[in-house]
């Protein structure tokens, strides 16, 4: 199996918003990069958002003009699959669709060296499904990165049942050479670490907004200037510590019993759904993002990430 300082040339599929981030991060960091995609269009598309995103950095002085240069310079382009041969590293991030990730990887994993290291990006499908179409799946697992992946620094790696420990090891060791912040999720759990997470406070937060305990606004008001403030400093079993574990103990035996339990998809949230109001990518969700609005809220969440990034450095 490949060693970190033989990992040089990483090959992305993909040229969304998330394979466009790859690129420019691991460009930033040296490596040889080819950003590849079916389509033409979206090869275009991600020139143009990595501009923008290293304009943004370069004006919040993450990066300095010459760094931008030289990153911009390590991205290569391709719609061809043969530019997958002299891969030392692979990330899959194309549709979240089984039968299109098993006829990527079925294709990929024979046209990269046997010792090519192999990881997908999927948000919850399971790995061991997407690795019944690799081969050699032992130097395959998950490698889950959190939009906008330039910005925040979290990667959960994600263990197949045949991934090697050897494999995660060296994923691992990518990630903190590229300045992320991995943590090894150990089996392929349902939504692995961090949307096991997300999903359960999004239960309750719709429960709270279809109760009229609190409007949308207010509860994401508590998460910005309450939750949200703590646990960007410490995590929650953290949290506990610091209050003590006699205090969650006793608040837990009541509050449990009132937190909400429901194993559907939350009313409010399918009502927006079925009208096609799909968030900031249609205009109009939670919040209203007509005209320019959406373009601006992405500007200002870019930028109050990146001051939140730069605050705990």
């Amino acid at each position: 199996m490949k060693d970190i300082k033989d990992i040089k040339n990483v090959s992305i599929a993909g040229a969304g918003i998330m394979g466009a981030s790859f690129a420019q991060i691991f460009g930033q960091f040296g490596y040889n990069v080819i950003l590849y995609d079916i389509s033409e269009k979206a090869i275009t598309n991600a020139k143009e958002l990595i501009k923008m995103n290293q304009k943004n950095l370069i004006s919040e002085n993450v990066i300095s003009a010459e760094v931008s240069e030289n990153t911009i310079s390590n991205i290569e382009y391709s719609l061809n699959t043969d530019s997958f041969k002299d891969a030392d590293f692979v990330i899959e991030a194309i549709a979240e669709k089984m039968e299109i990730k098993h006829k990527f990887w079925e294709k990929i994993s024979n046209i990269v060296s046997k010792d090519s290291i192999l990881t997908t990006n999927t948000s919850g499908l399971s790995i061991n499904k997407i690795s019944e179409s690799v081969k050699n799946p032992e130097r395959f697992c998950g490698m889950h990165w959190v939009n906008p992946p330039h910005i925040i620094p979290l990667v959960e790696i994600i263990a197949g049942a045949k991934t090697k420990q050897e494999t995660l090891d060296l994923v691992n060791q990518i990630a903190l050479s590229i300045e992320r912040k991995p943590v090894i999720v150990k089996k392929d759990a349902s939504g692995f670490v961090l949307n096991r997470l997300q999903y359960a406070i999004l239960r309750e937060a719709f429960y709270i907004v279809e109760n009229d305990i609190a409007s949308v606004e207010d509860v994401d008001k508590v998460m910005k200037y309450g939750l949200g403030r703590r646990y960007a400093c410490i995590g929650p079993f953290e949290t506990v510590d610091f209050g003590g574990i006699d205090i969650f103990h006793s608040v837990g035996s009541y509050m449990f019993k009132e937190l909400s339990n429901s194993q559907e998809v939350s009313s409010i949230l399918k009502e927006l759904y079925e009208e096609g109001n799909y968030g900031v990518k249609s205009g109009k969700g939670f919040y209203d993002y007509s005209g320019d609005k959406g373009e601006k809220a992405i500007e200002k969440r870019d930028k109050d990430f990146i001051k939140v990034a730069k605050s705990l450095e």
